[in-house]
């Protein structure tokens, strides 16, 4: 084989192969969605991708790639010192959308500069079908339910410290799944990326097993969760936890008396038509006085209500979890106690 032509690889090949990975598509397509820490080195700018493409359908294949060399011509020592800088040790693994020439030509011109390259078969499409495939593999879980408030996601994070699986939904969404949920939180990644992030985390998981997920909605903010999980996650076994309002409503306002009070407000109007107008404009009353404990006690009665009627969905028994006054760690030495004595539903 020319020296200067990378080996292909399949996409079980490639993402357990040595070397970073190089993204070469345009920065929108990798904002859109990609392989987690793949690092982006774009071919083409967004502007430059769609100029490019537009060649290929106006004039012709030979017109697209002579104007592509044009546009990357002068970028490829550009190209090479940036690979040197996130890969000192001169090996890579590049990929582009379908496994073409965008891939192809950073493979070349990084061969020539003395790099070990290999290029991804199929590219990000082939990525995406395997993202598709391992999201439906299914493996054991164990939902864990509670209303608002009960520091679901503080006693994932502490069963995980206890060695336990854990897939935290709402950590990959930047949300907890409210119309609250987006506040103090970076910007939610796409719906692409949110799949993209959960597969890469399901895939390491040990199918034997026990993985723990908080039980949500289809969608956590504005990622919808991948359909072949969500149908897992409907027949899962189940632990709800439960505390007293106080404690509930002590969390609640120590996490969003952070949040900017104006974000906050609106937020409260998004629920409106199911809070009910008069309680919102209470609600929204005691938010601008500073009661944010009597304005978070308003929102629970409809959080509370919701709450209630999706458990009441569930065509089985979920057993609770008392975690009254106990700390993350204290809840979910608990939880694993109670699992002993509750033996997961199959």
């Amino acid at each position: 084989m020319d020296k200067r032509q990378s080996p292909q690889l399949t996409i079980d090949e490639f993402l357990t192969a040595s070397g970073p990975i190089l993204d070469v598509r345009s920065p929108g397509e990798y904002e859109q969605g990609h392989i987690p820490d793949a690092v982006s080195l774009p071919l083409f700018s967004n502007e430059e991708r769609a100029q490019v493409g537009t060649c290929y359908k106006q004039e012709s294949r030979e017109q697209a790639v002579e104007l592509g060399f044009e546009i990357v011509g002068p970028k490829f020592a550009d190209f090479i010192r940036t690979a040197k800088k996130n890969a000192p040790e001169k090996t890579v693994r590049i990929h582009c959308w379908r496994g073409g020439m965008r891939s192809g030509a950073v493979a070349w011109a990084l061969n020539l500069a003395g790099f070990k390259t290999v290029t991804l078969t199929g590219g990000y499409k082939a990525f995406r079908q395997w993202v598709r495939r391992t999201v439906a593999t299914p493996k054991p879980i164990i939902l864990l339910g509670g209303m608002t408030g009960t520091a679901k996601t503080d006693i994932l994070h502490a069963l995980a410290q206890q060695g336990e699986q854990m897939l935290d939904l709402e950590g990959y969404a930047n949300h907890r799944g409210s119309s609250f949920g987006a506040l103090c939180l970076p910007p939610q990644p796409s719906t692409e990326h949110f799949e993209n992030l959960i597969a890469t985390e399901w895939h390491q998981f040990d199918g034997n097993r026990p993985i723990w997920v908080e039980a949500e909605s289809r969608s956590v903010g504005p990622c919808r969760i991948p359909a072949e999980l969500f149908e897992q996650m409907e027949t899962a076994f189940a632990l709800e936890i439960v505390r007293p309002i106080a404690e509930r409503l002590a969390l609640l306002v120590d996490i969003y008396g952070q949040a900017d009070p104006d974000e906050l407000i609106a937020a409260t109007e998004r629920i409106r038509k199911r809070l009910g107008g008069q309680r919102t404009q209470e609600a929204v009353a005691l938010a601008k006085a500073g009661d944010l404990t009597a304005a978070v006690a308003i929102l629970l009665t409809y959080y509370d209500r919701a709450y209630r009627y999706g458990l009441e969905q569930r065509d089985r028994t979920v057993p609770e979890v008392d975690v009254t006054g106990l700390s993350p760690i204290q809840a979910a030495q608990r939880l694993l106690q109670t699992l002993k004595t509750s033996p997961i539903a199959t």
